[in-house]
């Protein structure tokens, strides 16, 4: 299993070589990180069909139910993601779950446009609490970093604290 920063590494290494991708992967690699931090695995099993679409749940809020979100769930076990599919599962043969990285679900949630949040579930057996990271809080957090970047008179941020002595 590779720690999060070998995982980056593979990030930048296997992304699209257009003068793009590899860039933002090092901009936004702080945001991976500490958002990777933050959950108890270095890789989660997540539910895909034979083509490698993962599979979206769309959730509606009980008393109103306009209001839906789409949800991706990462499984701390191939046996959570296996349980959790339930019917589904066996009423489509082509659903599997498959080890990822942390840091690639949190970079494919960028680019996935119509989920809304993944759902990190921590402890195996126990599908009734998960950690949940929402698209938009990433994007916000991505644009504040951007910002600080391009601050003029700002460089890079200092590793050294101004209140060190």
């Amino acid at each position: 299993m590779m720690d999060i920063d070998r995982q980056i590494q593979d990030l930048i290494a296997n992304a699209p070589q257009d003068g793009t991708t590899p860039q933002l992967v090092r901009l936004i690699e702080p945001i991976l990180k500490s958002l990777a931090s933050q959950l108890q695995h270095l890789q989660y099993y997540v539910a895909q069909t034979n083509d490698q679409h993962w599979v979206v749940t769309t959730l509606s809020n009980r008393s109103q139910p306009q209001l839906e979100k789409r949800v991706v769930y990462a499984y701390p076990s191939a046996k959570d993601a296996r349980e959790a599919s339930g019917p589904t599962a066996s009423q489509e043969a082509d659903l599997m779950a498959l080890p990822i990285p942390v840091a690639h679900i949190l970079f494919q949630m960028l680019a996935m446009e119509t989920v809304d949040s993944t759902v990190f579930f921590e402890t195996v057996g126990n599908l009734s609490n998960g950690v949940e990271v929402r698209r938009a809080d990433m994007q916000h957090l991505i644009q504040l970093q951007l910002q600080q970047l391009q601050a003029p008179g700002k460089s890079h941020p200092s590793p050294i604290p101004p209140d060190i002595a």
